[in-house]
C-alpha cells in the first residue's frame, strides 16, 4: 500500500493518513487480516510525527476498520463492510464540503432529503 500525504494541504495529516487507509481498503489493496505498517515506520516514510500516525490509527480503530493490539500493530478487521466504509467516507467528504460552504446540520439534512427525492 503506497501512502502519500500533502504537507501543504489544509486537510490535517492524520486525516490524510486515515483516508489513505480507507481508500486502500475500498480499492481492495488491503483486506481482512492484513497488517498495516507500524506507526513508527509509516511516520518515517511519510515524514510526519509518530503521534500523527497514532491518532490516524486510533480514528480507524474507532470507526471499526482496524484493531490495534500492542505487539501486533494495526490489523484490518475481518468483519469490516467495504460498502459501509465507502458510504461513511462519502458522508465525511459531504459534511466537510458543506461546512466549508457554511451550512449547518439542518441545512445539510435538507440537502440530503431533497437529493433522495430526485
Amino acid at each position: 500500500m503506497l501512502m502519500r500525504v500533502d504537507h501543504g494541504s489544509s486537510t490535517p495529516l492524520g486525516e490524510q493518513i486515515a483516508a489513505n487507509v480507507r481508500g486502500a481498503f475500498l480499492r481492495g489493496e488491503i483486506g481482512a487480516g492484513d497488517r498495516l505498517p507500524s506507526a513508527r515506520a509509516l511516520a518515517e516514510s511519510v515524514d510526519v510525527n509518530l503521534h500523527t500516525v497514532l491518532r490516524a490509527y486510533a480514528a480507524l480503530r474507532d470507526e471499526g476498520l482496524i484493531d490495534l493490539r500492542r505487539g501486533r500493530g494495526a490489523v484490518v478487521r475481518a468483519d469490516t463492510d467495504p460498502i459501509r466504509t465507502g458510504l461513511t467516507e462519502a458522508a465525511r467528504t459531504f459534511v466537510a464540503e458543506a461546512r466549508r460552504l457554511g451550512l449547518d446540520t439542518e441545512q445539510m439534512l435538507d440537502v440530503i432529503k431533497e437529493t433522495t427525492k430526485q
